[in-house]
Order: C-alpha cells, then structure tokens, then sequence
C-alpha cells in the first residue's frame, strides 16, 4: 500500500518509511470510523485509538478532524486515478467509451466497498476549499490530464469543461442511486450512463 502523497491538509508530510505507515494507519481508522459514527461524531483521540497510535501523532499530522477527512478524501482520489489508469490500461485504446466505463465503474466500486467513502468521497460530503478547488473541479481536473494522452486531445478548456459537465452529472445521479438503494439503483446507474453516453457522444464523436 503507497503512503498518502503530501497534501495541504498536513501539518508535516512523512519522511520515514515508519512515519508513512502510521499515517496510513490513521487514515485507515478515519475512514472506518466515519463508517460507523458518522463525520459529527469521529473525534482524533477515537481515531489515535483506533490506529493504535499516541494522540500526539494525530496532530503531528493534522490540526483538527476535517484536515484529517480532507487528507482521506485526497487518498481516495489517488487511490481513484490509478484504477481508472490500471483500466485504461486493460482497455487498450477502446476509445472513450470504454474510459467513460472505466470512469463510471471505479467510482461505483469504491462506493460500494471503499471504507468511509459513504461520507468523503473526494470531499463532496465535507466541502472544504474555494470554489475553485471544489471536489468536483479536482476530479475532472485529473480525469482531463489522465484522459487527454488516451483519447488523443488537448488537454484544454474545452475538454475541462467537457469532463467537469460529466462529473457533475454521474455525481448527482450516483448520489441519487445509493439514496434509493444501498448498493445502488441500477436503473438509475444505467440511466445515467446513457445519459452521459449521449452528451460525451456528442462532444467527442
């Protein structure tokens, strides 16, 4: 398991290798903590606990709980971009089709299965930042730079604004989908995937 890349919501980013895993540890507690309690009720000691790790080490890290959530949203997005690439990668050149799969799928799967992505995701549940650092922005923002290479377009304003549309709408009608059944309404999903189908088709056809 990779260490959690440096964000700004450390007060100090590991060095050692032992540093590392305890963050990760940290991490890990947060996000099966706000599974169980929920965002209101996760607290740093319960997650020093959790991790088994000093309370102090918390704070190394983190100056309250919502630095914490914001480093676990930004883990997710890590950990969301190099499924979306290993997919690519299996896809070979299936066009945007088979991305805008890859795209849709991954976050379906760690909506089911990720510990704590209920509720972070990659920050929508707990806003943090200005507008133009919203969740959503720093999605699309990573799909565009992941996906312009394999879809051989520029990485432009056009095809940001292309990706945020795209993000936005799968967003609200996945949010949709798990308000009306835990794991999901496929309708819902296959609605929405023909949906973003039709607009993708027709701005990148």
């Amino acid at each position: 398991m990779k260490p959690v890349p440096h964000t700004t919501s450390l007060r100090r980013a590991p060095i050692q290798r032992r540093s590392a895993e305890r963050l990760t540890r940290i991490l890990d507690a947060c996000a099966d903590l706000l599974d169980e309690v929920g965002y209101d009720a996760l607290s740093t000691r319960a997650v020093a606990q959790r991790a088994g790790v000093p309370i102090g080490s918390v704070y190394r890290f983190f100056g309250n709980k919502r630095a914490m959530a914001d480093a676990l949203a930004q883990r997710n997005l890590e950990r969301y971009t190099e499924r979306v690439t290993e997919r690519l990668r299996e896809a070979d050149g299936g066009g945007w089709r088979a991305a805008m799969d890859a795209v849709l799928d991954e976050y379906l799967a760690m909506k089911r299965t990720a510990p704590g992505f209920s509720l972070v995701d990659f920050g929508n549940q707990i806003p943090v930042g200005n507008r133009d650092t919203e969740p959503n922005t720093r999605v699309a923002d990573r799909l565009t730079d992941l996906l312009s290479g394999y879809l051989d377009r520029a990485p432009d304003e056009d095809l940001r604004r292309t990706f945020l549309i795209a993000v936005e709408t799968a967003d609200t009608l996945v949010q949709l989908a798990f308000r009306v059944a835990p794991e999901g309404d496929e309708r819902i999903i296959e609605e929405a995937r023909e949906l973003l189908r039709a607009y993708l088709g027709k701005v990148l056809d």
